[in-house]
């Protein structure tokens, strides 16, 4: 028996968590050396002392509620459950650790044994992977704005974050889709322009007039879509570089929202309509007349590509009391309610487009425009009811 108590004796003093054991009372019978060194007490300053000592508040002014809560109730919030709870060391600093009770009658006593295994080092691994995964989530925003200028971008972003797989694996397939969408945007044209090319040559030769006329249009139809596309990546590439300058000058309203309309109304579908109306006696308005414009074509043009045939597109300006408004209409496809949070993204394409041709670049330089104009952009959609897209602009 002799024999049994010295081996669970040293067991205790030689155990690498802190073993402490209190009475009924809270009052600390015995506490083991790893125990010790983890609160810095010597043996002397706590034995004796009620356990609250290492404690910090509120457990410290709860604690002996607790005990008595459970001398009457026999509900305990923590006997023969482990729980995270701080103790309080002597020099006042406080260290996370998990605390195990357990409740042992002894010589018609109750004695209390809390079994405390220090949190700080996992405590510390778990901040500096939180730290780790924030600065790499921060990193992978940063860089993700990078993929529109070149690939080798893409590539030294890669390797800056190369310390997670995952997110790595992430901007892979981020230029794979940067990659596709531009291969596929152009060769759609360069083939339609080749082929009505080649078809021309056969009819040329046979005199048919109406096929030529039908591929000459399809082939002026590619290469505006081209430009288009070019254009697009050559905006956004001055809108990253910082380089765009907003020139503002007084401006004819009206004759520019006529020039748009005619110059849309040649690329748009068998039987679709661009309707312009200008409401308000005044035309001029001080704004940057070459942003307005880009801005309006993209607004139109997407209405033109995503609204079917027979359709009409709403193009109307208003000026008064020293604001000017834009609002372009249509009844096309319309952007589902779940995808419209990242509609000003680059690259972005609702998954309803299908194979309509675009860039997903459109309405994040429109809305970049109007901002450094200082306007506002707003937008109401609904699939297969269309969408109605605003600029607001203030007379300066």
């Amino acid at each position: 028996m002799l024999e049994s108590a010295r081996l669970l004796e040293a067991i205790i003093e030689n155990a690498i968590d802190g073993i402490i054991t209190i009475d009924n009372h809270g009052i600390v019978e015995s506490i083991n050396p790893a125990a010790l060194e983890l609160f810095g007490y010597e043996a002397e300053e706590v034995v004796g002392k009620n356990i609250s000592v290492l404690m910090p508040e509120p457990d410290r002014s709860n604690h002996d509620r607790y005990i008595s809560n459970y001398e009457e109730t026999g509900r305990n919030r923590i006997i023969g459950i482990g729980r995270e709870v701080r103790g309080l060391k002597k020099d006042g600093s406080t260290f996370p650790f998990r605390l195990a009770v357990s409740e042992v009658f002894y010589k018609d006593r109750k004695i209390f044994t809390g079994f405390v295994h220090d949190l700080t080092k996992e405590k510390q691994a778990e901040n500096e992977l939180k730290k780790h995964t924030q600065e790499l989530e921060l990193k992978v925003r940063e860089r993700t704005k990078d993929l529109i200028k070149l690939v080798s971008e893409l590539e030294r972003a890669k390797a800056d974050v190369s310390v997670s797989l995952e997110k790595e694996k992430e901007l892979s397939q981020l230029k794979s889709r940067f990659v596709s969408m531009a291969s596929h945007e152009f060769r759609t044209p360069l083939s339609s322009v080749q082929l009505s090319a080649s078809l021309i040559d056969r009819y040329v030769d046979k005199a048919e007039y109406a096929p030529i006329e039908k591929h000459t249009s399809r082939i002026k139809s590619s290469v505006q879509l081209l430009n288009t596309i070019l254009n697009d990546f050559l905006n956004l590439e001055k809108l990253e570089a910082g380089v765009v300058v907003v020139n503002k000058a007084e401006t004819n309203i009206v004759h520019l929202g006529e020039e748009i309309a005619e110059e849309m109304q040649l690329i748009c579908k068998k039987n679709q309509h661009i309707v312009y109306q200008h409401t308000g006696e005044e035309s001029g308005f001080f704004i940057d007349p070459n942003l307005l414009k880009n801005s309006i074509i993209n607004l139109v043009s997407n209405a033109i590509k995503y609204s079917g045939e027979d359709t009409f597109i709403e193009f109307n300006t208003q000026i008064g009391r020293n604001q000017l408004l834009v609002t372009v209409k249509d009844n096309g496809i319309g952007i589902p309610l779940e995808e419209q949070e990242n509609l000003f993204e680059p690259f972005f394409r609702a998954n309803n487009t299908g194979n309509i041709p675009g860039t997903g670049l459109g309405l994040n330089i429109v809305k970049r425009y109007v901002e450094l104009m200082g306007g506002r952009l707003e937008y109401w959609s609904e699939v297969n009811q269309g969408a109605i897209f605003k600029m607001f602009f203030i007379q300066e």
